[in-house]
């Protein structure tokens, strides 16, 4: 809103700063951190005042007895609020990504809401059904996914080849297509074709088929991504602090996607509005960094599923809308960590139950309660159970887990970006 009011007023001082990306961003990320330090703390002492707090937490879980119980939750409300204002003034809001965004930030946040009222007010400890909270996630997938197929106004350049002559730019670049492109890492010419992977459909019908994988392929990273991260949200500031670092290099990796000149440098795809992406992800960022203003240790609130799902959906969504979802593995490898700990975990146990014996990969999972959880403690609550990985004895406190976990996302998010360059 208030970007469109001051490009209306051309000779208002400053109004020609509103045509830059980077002064966009730095001051939507200012406004979203300002925004989450002073409203949050109002809406923690509204919470504290409505006893809206955290009941299910197992503090058995905690060899160092940390306190967790009556810590207000549902702070992922301050996160949407601080994407969202900063998004309002300085984004621009016929930019068809930056409404796909904020569609993504408040569909997610509404069925994250929804799971954490029902287990806060209701008191079911399950929260939202299953079923329900993946049906919505693969509403937006399909949302997010037809949009980019259908909608004239998300088109791609295959290539882009800029030069200056005589002080002059030149840009040439191919025809603005709709295509199922996306960047793959560790390639020489980084880029490959879903429809290519139908050629024996026919020319008529691989390109249909290579949107159905594109469409499909969305689903599954927006619904892989969004639990990724709530799996991720179990310590204090664990998930803010990982999603800020991705949130970065996603910054990086939509500028590059919406400049010529350095979608020319790395040979990547151009895709023309996916800078205003750029301004989302500052605010998105300014806000999380600002939520670890309460949610470091020891937190003052928690972030729950209105939260973690509306990050992760955010992350998926940022990477399908640049076609970069290929490099998610890579950039959100503490996210499939977590998971895949989560369902090696819950299949073993399975196995294993049904023969009569109790055996677990991991001491716990996810994996980062693995590090906090001593095997005495697993004795004590099943005195048969056989562990593969046991560790160290050696029991870590959650502070130096989530600072670790936070340096492997770190040296991951550089990895990632340097895949532009290694081929």
């Amino acid at each position: 809103m208030l970007y469109e009011l001051i490009n209306s007023l051309p000779h208002f001082p400053g109004a020609g700063l509103m045509q830059f990306i980077s002064f966009r961003a730095i001051v939507a990320a200012v406004i979203a951190l300002l925004v989450n330090i002073f409203f949050g703390e109002y809406f923690i002492d509204l919470l504290k005042r409505k006893h809206i707090s955290e009941t299910q937490r197992d503090e058995k879980i905690d060899p160092f007895n940390v306190a967790k119980k009556g810590v207000p939750t549902m702070g992922g409300i301050v996160i949407i609020v601080s994407i969202l204002v900063p998004c309002l003034l300085m984004g621009k809001l016929t930019n068809i990504y930056m409404l796909l965004m904020l569609a993504t930030t408040l569909i997610l946040g509404a069925i994250g809401f929804a799971d954490d009222y029902i287990k806060t007010f209701l008191k079911r400890k399950d929260g939202l059904n299953g079923w329900v909270k993946i049906g919505g996630q693969v509403a937006l997938g399909l949302l997010i996914g037809l949009t980019l197929r259908y909608s004239p106004l998300c088109t791609m350049n295959e290539s882009v080849t800029t030069r200056v002559e005589n002080g002059i730019e030149y840009v040439e670049k191919t025809p603005e297509v709709k295509s199922t492109r996306t960047t793959i890492p560790f390639v020489k010419n980084h880029n490959c074709n879903y429809a290519d992977l139908f050629q024996w459909l026919g020319s008529d019908n691989m390109y249909r088929a290579g949107w159905i994988f594109f469409v499909i392929l969305t689903i599954i990273v927006v619904a892989a991504v969004s639990n990724g991260a709530n799996l991720n949200d179990g310590m204090d500031g664990m998930c803010a602090g990982n999603s800020a670092i991705i949130g970065v290099a996603l910054i990086v990796l939509a500028y590059v996607s919406g400049s010529t000149i350095w979608a020319d440098y790395f040979d990547v795809m151009y895709i023309p509005g996916s800078e205003e992406l750029v301004v989302f992800l500052a605010s998105f960022v300014g806000a999380l960094i600002g939520f670890l203003w309460w949610n470091g240790f020891p937190a003052q609130i928690f972030m729950g599923d209105t939260g973690s799902l509306t990050i992760g959906g955010i992350i998926g969504v940022s990477a399908i809308i640049i076609h970069k979802e290929l490099l998610i593995p890579i950039l959100c490898g503490v996210f499939l960590m977590e998971s895949i700990s989560v369902i090696l975990q819950t299949q073993v146990y399975k196995f294993y139950k049904a023969r009569g014996q109790h055996v677990r990969v991991w001491k716990r999972a996810p994996l980062h309660d693995h590090f906090r959880t001593s095997m005495e403690q697993v004795l004590t609550n099943d005195p048969t159970c056989l562990v593969h990985f046991q560790g160290s004895k050696n029991l870590h406190h959650e502070t130096k887990i989530v600072l670790r976990f936070c340096i492997v996302t770190l040296i991951l998010a550089a990895f990632t970006i340097l895949t532009l360059k290694i081929r």
